[in-house]
């Protein structure tokens, strides 16, 4: 079977695809990954086919709030759109030749389910949150980068999902449907709908992310594509936390990050007698004096170092919650856009530590959210939690592809 995984996004959009990468190559299928070309050096170290899709990502996570970039213009929305439509269908077709099911992980797809039923082959929409799944039991996230954001504390949710389904029309309609045109195919009516077809996965665990509906045939639910890390923690890391107490981890992967958050941050986990270990990440956070009670650190293994830290200060990013939640470490999450307020709500109403509210943090405030995810009930909790959580998602969604490979692209 050849596989294509495509995908568009940041660490926690391309990780879930080459977990899934892995999982297909241990049971020898062909795959290959489409994503930004960030990520080229890492998957083509795991000796898997890699072809980059439009621009490097790594300039969006520069330090400061979403709202600080600003709301694109309507123009500059179709000029986007256009662009990133137009730079699938460039690469897309040629990543999925000769592959049997296309694979697309995460938001944006916009290309690959037109580019299969060119090809006449399968095509699965794999989502990393529930919450960006339609669904009468909650809104859409909040689409920062689309320049939308559902109505804080509404009950209708069905008339939300229909404007976030005419958003999706007006912004990528025309641009799609003149590309599905020059393809031979017919236009779609839905954007939304046609992307997510009418029977999505859902790579996220059932007990940090559950779908709401449970019994519905619509929505498969494979549980969280993890990727297993064996690499060894540095020996820097490894002395400092031995060192002393467990350290607060803070920390932001590739998302941007508030202003001065890694200042903030540190004099929050000091004013409570920690130490810190602070991850620089895409948004370059760095430590503010040279203190023995601070480390910097680049790219870790997560796996390894979050059963060893007191607590997760991050974004909330669906990756390092379950990372974090997988552990049974207490997490702060300071959420800033799309579906890390989902991850907030879900570690706050689980007990296993605090949602931030959605605002630039204060010395005080951060420091008032780490003193309760740092309470010993709630590190009690986030361990109960985590011996429910499962690691075999990716496993059951390669022998669900596997079990369908016959299966010819929806018209």
């Amino acid at each position: 079977m050849r596989v294509l995984l495509s995908t568009i996004g940041t660490r926690g959009d391309v990780q879930p695809v080459v977990s899934l990468a892995t999982e297909l190559r241990a049971l020898g299928q062909d795959v290959r990954i489409c994503a930004p070309p960030d990520f080229r050096d890492w998957i083509e170290g795991l000796a898997i086919p890699f072809v980059p899709i439009g621009p490097e990502l790594r300039r969006t996570a520069s330090p400061g709030p979403a709202a600080a970039h600003g709301r694109p213009s309507a123009e500059r929305m179709r000029q986007l759109a256009e662009g990133t439509v137009a730079a699938q269908f460039a690469t897309v077709p040629q990543a999925a030749r000769d592959c049997d099911v296309i694979v697309a992980g995460g938001a944006l797809q916009l290309a690959a389910r037109s580019v299969a039923q060119t090809l006449g082959i399968g095509y699965v929409y794999a989502s990393y949150c529930p919450i960006s799944l339609p669904s009468r039991h909650h809104a859409p996230p909040p689409l920062a980068s689309l320049g939308q954001s559902p109505e804080p504390g509404t009950a209708d949710f069905r008339r939300l999902w229909a404007e976030d389904a005419r958003h999706w029309d007006d912004t990528f309609g025309a641009a799609l449907n003149a590309h599905r045109a020059a393809a031979g195919l017919e236009p779609v009516t839905d954007v939304r709908g046609h992307v997510f077809t009418d029977r999505p996965w859902l790579a996220a665990d059932p007990v940090l992310g559950p779908w709401p509906e449970p019994a519905d045939p619509d929505v498969v639910q494979t549980g969280a594509w993890i990727l297993p890390d064996r690499r060894p923690l540095s020996p820097e890391l490894t002395a400092f936390l031995a060192g002393g107490e467990p350290p607060v981890y803070v920390g932001f992967g590739s998302s941007r990050a508030p202003h001065d958050l890694a200042r903030t941050a540190i004099a929050a986990v000091r004013a409570l007698g920690r130490r810190v270990v602070v991850s620089r990440g895409w948004a370059e956070l760095s430590l503010v004096d040279g203190e023995p009670d601070c480390l910097s650190i680049g790219e870790v293994n997560q796996q390894a170092l979050f059963p060893r830290v007191a607590a997760v200060v991050h974004h909330g990013g669906a990756g390092t919650t379950t990372a974090a939640g997988r552990a049974g470490a207490p997490q702060v999450v300071l959420p800033q856009a799309y579906d890390q307020h989902y991850w907030a709500g879900r570690v706050q109403s689980l007990g296993i530590g605090s949602a931030h509210p959605p605002v630039e943090p204060t010395v005080d405030s951060l420091t008032a959210a780490l003193r309760t995810a740092l309470h010993p009930a709630v590190a009690a909790r986030a361990r109960i939690v985590a011996a429910g959580v499962r690691t075999d998602g990716a496993g059951v969604a390669v022998h669900r592809l596997l079990a369908a490979r016959s299966r010819p692209a929806a018209p």
